[in-house]
């Protein structure tokens, strides 16, 4: 397979998984913005932080006006990571690759993209149809990773594209975390009720989960536990990486070359370093450095992949 061709089925898959993580986030936040008796007064800042580049200023001017936020996160064309150019990227990428993938998964991308530029979305936007149009783009985020699941053939291609869900879908799951206990300060020992970990766990798909798994009140560990070491949610740092080092096995078995042990080796120690931590170690000195340690070891990963397979510089 040429590079190019895997660098595309990649990032394709990598920006669609990009734009159901942000709906789901956007979606979340506004529904829990509605329940002020529970929540206060919920701002938008912390997912500007994470899903824009603006400066605090600007954060300041747009936190408590949501109309503005969603605009801002969904179809700003001036925020690099705005839905709208996730999905333009995403169609992109699959145009250049058409020959590679179904007719179905072209279809449903270009369908996104289409329901993205609709004149109408910005207006629905700032009213009372805000969560109808999340809901139907989050809608087609899960109708795509099915249609590709049902359609794809299970060759190379197939492999890098899944690569690229489970890493985006890791780093996700780490940076998300991180915002939610960087509010607490790491203090585990602080102790937050089950209504204030819903919006994490909402945003990953992952509370209804949770309360059939957990039966301790020990919130601020067992959602820890879940997000980082469940292996049965699909959403956990430990499920993703299980299932990306499949794909990455499948792509080395039909690429080999001598850089793959080291590529192996790199991915093993990130791998290792969260199946083999004891949750009971993490506290409140050491949770921090262990959250931002795994993000920065995926990103090595995923640039010495990147190295490898795509010739990148």
């Amino acid at each position: 397979m040429l590079s190019r061709i895997a660098d595309a089925l990649y990032w394709m898959n990598r920006y669609m998984e990009r734009a159901g993580g942000l709906c789901r986030v956007a979606a979340t936040h506004y529904v829990q913005a509605l329940d002020k008796d529970v929540n206060g007064s919920l701002t938008w800042k912390p997912v500007l932080e994470t899903f824009t580049t603006c400066g605090a200023n600007e954060i300041i001017a747009l936190e408590h006006n949501t109309g503005a936020s969603l605009r801002k996160l969904i179809t700003d064309p001036n925020n690099n990571n705005s839905l709208k150019m996730i999905v333009g990227r995403a169609r992109e990428n699959a145009r250049g690759v058409q020959d590679h993938i179904t007719k179905e998964v072209w279809e449903e991308v270009n369908a996104i993209y289409h329901l993205m530029n609709q004149p109408s979305v910005d207006q629905r936007l700032m009213s009372y149809e805000a969560l109808e149009v999340l809901d139907a783009i989050t809608r087609h985020t899960v109708l795509y990773n099915g249609v590709t699941d049902i359609t794809m053939s299970r060759g190379l291609g197939w492999n890098f594209m899944n690569l690229g869900k489970y890493v985006e879908r890791c780093l996700e799951t780490i940076v998300l975390t991180n915002k939610e206990y960087q509010r607490i300060n790491y203090d585990l020992d602080n102790v937050q009720d089950i209504m204030q970990w819903r919006y994490l766990l909402m945003s990953l798909s992952g509370y209804e989960l949770h309360l059939k798994t957990y039966r301790t009140a020990n919130y601020n560990s067992n959602v820890l536990h879940q997000v980082l070491f469940n292996d049965n949610f699909p959403h956990s740092v430990a499920h993703t990486l299980g299932r990306a080092e499949r794909r990455l096995q499948e792509v080395i078995r039909g690429n080999p070359m001598a850089e793959n042990a080291a590529l192996t080796r790199c991915f093993g120690r990130l791998s290792s370093k969260v199946r083999y931590t004891d949750p009971e170690t993490l506290n409140n000195a050491s949770l921090q450095q262990f959250l931002e340690e795994i993000r920065q070891d995926l990103q090595e990963f995923t640039l010495q992949l990147s190295r490898q397979f795509f010739s990148y510089v």
